[in-house]
C-alpha cells in the first residue's frame, strides 16, 4: 500500500476532484477522518495492537460495519453507510466499481461547536440538555441486548480484574502513587461489598451491549437534539458492560469538570424514566473506575512525551475526594416536599437536586411504574384507576424502600410528593430518625390563582407525569393535613423558586445542626 498514510491522501485529493470543495483531515492513532462538505469519511488504519487487530481489508471492513451498525442505535442521522474503496492507494475511488481494496465509514458531518467537551468549555450545557440524553440514554440501555449470566461479559471477576489493570501503573508512577495507594484500599473494600451484587446485577440483565466510551466529547448538540456517538466497535468487552458502569463515564466526566449539577440532571433524566435505583448502589464505584482509566491515559501521554492537556482535570484527586468516608453518625440527608398540586414541589425539587447533588424520586413517576406505565403516560387513556387509597399505600411504600436504599449507598434523596397527610410526613421523618439522616419538610405555597393557572399551563404542554386537576386540587384543599408544630420546627417554607431561596434551603437542609 505504500507509505501508511498514501490512502488516505489519495481519497483526500479523489474527493476534492469529485466536490469541487476543499477536505479536511484529522487524524486518531487507529483511524484517519476526511471531512467534505456535509459529509465525513472514517478510514481505518492498518494496525495490530494490543487492543484491536484491523491489520486485514477484511477486518477493517468488519469492523467498519460494526461501528456502523453499533451506532446506528443512538446516531442514524450521523453513521450512513459503509462504502467500498476501489482502484489503487495512490488513485482511490469512493463506491465505485472495480476491486475493492479497503472500506470506509460515510458519516454526516456535524459542527465542530456541537460538541459536548466544547459545549461545556464554552457554558452553553444546560440542565434540560442532560436531562434529555438522560432520558434517550436510559431508552436506549433498556431496548440493549443482555448478556447471560453464564457469558463471557459481566463476571464479577473481571470488573475487579479490569480495575486492578487500571490502577497498576499508577501505584508506580511517582507523580502518582502517594493518591493512587488509598484508592486501593477503598477498591478492594468495594468489590468485596459489590461482588454478590454485581452477579445479581448480570443474573437480572443488567449487563447489556452499550456504549462504552460515554464521556463529553463523544456527546453532539444535534438540531434534534443530544446524543451519544462513536461507541467502542474493536473489543466487545469493553461496551458489554452494567448499565450504570456505561453511564458512569459520564457522570464522572462532568463532575471532574466542577459540573456535579449537571451530572445530577443527567442522572436524573435517566433515573426518571429507567427505574434503576438499585444501580446506585454500585454507581460510585464504577465513577472511581471511569477516573482511574482517564488518569492512567493522560500518565501514559506524558510518558511517551506528550504534554498534559491544558485543561486535563485532577482525575486522582477527585477520585480520592468522592471516595471519602462519610461524617461519623451522620446519614444522607434527607428532603421531602409538602404542599398542593402546582405549589412548585417539582420545580423546588429539581433545583435542589442540582445544587445539592441529590437524587429525587417523585411520587407522580413511581405510581405510574407500579402500573406499568411511562412517566408521561395518561393512566386515564389507559382505562386505569392508579389513585386508590391501595394504590397510594402500595406508592409510599415503594417511596420509603426505594429511599431506604439510596440513602444507605450515601446519597442524599429529595421525595417529591404532595404529602399531604400527617402519617405519610411521619413515615419518611421515621426513616431519617433510624438513619441519623439530616431531616428537612419544603413546604411549598402559592396562591389560588396561581395553583390554577400552573395545573392548566402544565396539562397543556402534555410534559409533566402529574395528571392533578381541577377538581383534585379542590379535594386536596378539603383533605389536607396542615403541618403541626413538631413538624413546622422542622420545615422551611418557600414560594417562588430562585437562586437564593435555593441556597437558604441548602444551608437549612445540608448544614450540621
Amino acid at each position: 500500500m505504500g507509505a501508511p498514510d498514501t490512502l488516505a491522501d489519495g481519497l483526500a485529493r479523489s474527493l476534492a476532484r469529485r466536490s469541487g470543495l476543499p477536505v479536511a483531515r484529522a487524524e486518531t492513532h487507529i483511524s484517519w477522518l476526511l471531512f467534505c462538505g456535509t459529509d465525513a469519511y472514517k478510514l481505518k488504519k492498518p494496525l495490530k495492537l494490543a487492543f484491536l487487530d484491523f491489520s486485514t481489508p477484511a477486518l477493517r471492513q468488519h469492523f467498519c460495519e460494526e461501528e456502523l451498525r453499533l451506532n446506528q442505535r443512538l446516531a442514524p442521522q450521523i453513521y450512513l453507510d459503509v462504502l467500498p474503496v476501489t482502484g489503487s492507494a495512490e488513485a482511490p475511488a469512493l463506491g465505485a466499481s472495480g476491486p475493492v481494496i479497503d472500506h470506509a465509514l460515510h458519516m454526516r458531518r456535524f459542527a465542530d461547536d456541537a460538541l459536548w467537551s466544547t459545549r461545556l468549555a464554552q457554558g452553553l450545557l444546560t440542565a434540560e440538555d442532560l436531562t434529555l440524553l438522560g432520558e434517550r440514554l436510559a431508552a436506549f440501555h433498556g431496548a440493549a441486548p443482555r448478556a447471560t449470566a453464564d457469558g463471557e461479559h459481566g463476571q464479577p471477576a473481571d470488573i475487579a480484574a479490569a480495575t486492578a489493570k487500571v490502577l497498576a501503573p499508577l501505584l508506580t508512577w511517582p507523580h502518582s502513587a502517594a493518591l493512587a495507594q488509598p484508592l486501593q484500599a477503598w477498591l478492594r473494600a468495594e468489590e468485596a461489598r459489590l461482588m454478590p451484587w454485581w452477579q445479581h446485577r448480570l443474573a437480572a440483565g443488567f449487563v447489556r451491549e452499550g456504549h462504552g466510551d460515554l464521556h463529553l466529547g463523544n456527546v453532539v448538540q444535534l438540531p434534534e437534539g443530544p446524543t451519544a456517538f462513536d461507541c467502542i466497535e474493536f473489543d466487545p468487552a469493553l461496551r458489554w458492560i452494567d448499565t450504570m458502569n456505561d453511564l458512569a463515564f459520564l457522570t464522572m466526566d462532568l463532575q471532574v469538570r466542577g459540573r456535579r449539577d449537571l451530572a445530577f440532571a443527567l442522572l436524573d433524566g435517566y433515573l426518571t424514566h429507567s427505574g434503576d435505583w438499585d444501580g446506585l448502589t454500585g454507581l460510585r464505584y464504577f465513577e472511581v473506575y471511569r477516573a482511574l482509566v482517564r488518569a492512567m491515559v493522560a500518565g501514559l501521554r506524558q510518558g511517551q512525551g506528550g504534554a498534559a492537556a491544558a485543561d486535563e482535570p485532577d482525575h486522582l484527586g477527585w477520585a480520592l475526594r468522592h471516595t471519602a468516608p462519610p461524617e461519623a453518625g451522620r446519614g444522607a440527608p434527607l428532603l421531602i416536599t409538602h404542599g398542593l398540586s402546582g405549589s412548585g414541589k417539582s420545580t423546588w425539587a429539581r433545583a435542589l437536586l442540582q445544587a445539592a447533588g441529590a437524587v429525587r424520586l417523585r411520587s407522580d413517576v413511581e405510581r405510574k411504574r407500579l402500573f406499568g406505565l411511562g412517566p408521561l403516560d395518561d393512566s386515564r387513556a389507559q382505562g386505569l384507576d392508579i389513585y386508590t387509597a391501595e394504590a397510594t399505600e402500595r406508592t409510599f411504600a415503594q417511596l420509603e424502600d426505594t429511599a431506604r436504599l439510596l440513602l444507605r449507598a450515601g446519597y442524599p434523596v429529595i421525595v417529591d410528593a404532595a404529602f399531604l397527610r400527617r402519617d405519610q410526613r411521619e413515615r419518611f421523618a421515621a426513616l431519617a430518625r433510624s438513619l441519623g439522616s439530616p431531616w428537612l419538610i419544603l413546604h411549598c405555597e402559592a396562591g389560588p390563582e396561581e395553583l390554577a393557572r400552573r395545573l392548566t399551563q402544565r396539562a397543556a404542554s402534555g410534559q409533566d407525569p402529574s395528571e392533578a386537576t381541577a377538581a383534585v386540587l379542590k379535594q386536596q384543599q378539603g383533605h389536607a393535613q396542615g403541618l403541626g408544630a413538631d413538624e413546622a420546627r422542622a420545615a422551611i417554607t418557600v414560594g417562588e423558586c430562585d437562586a437564593t431561596g435555593v441556597a437558604q434551603v441548602l444551608q437549612r437542609w445540608l448544614s450540621p445542626r
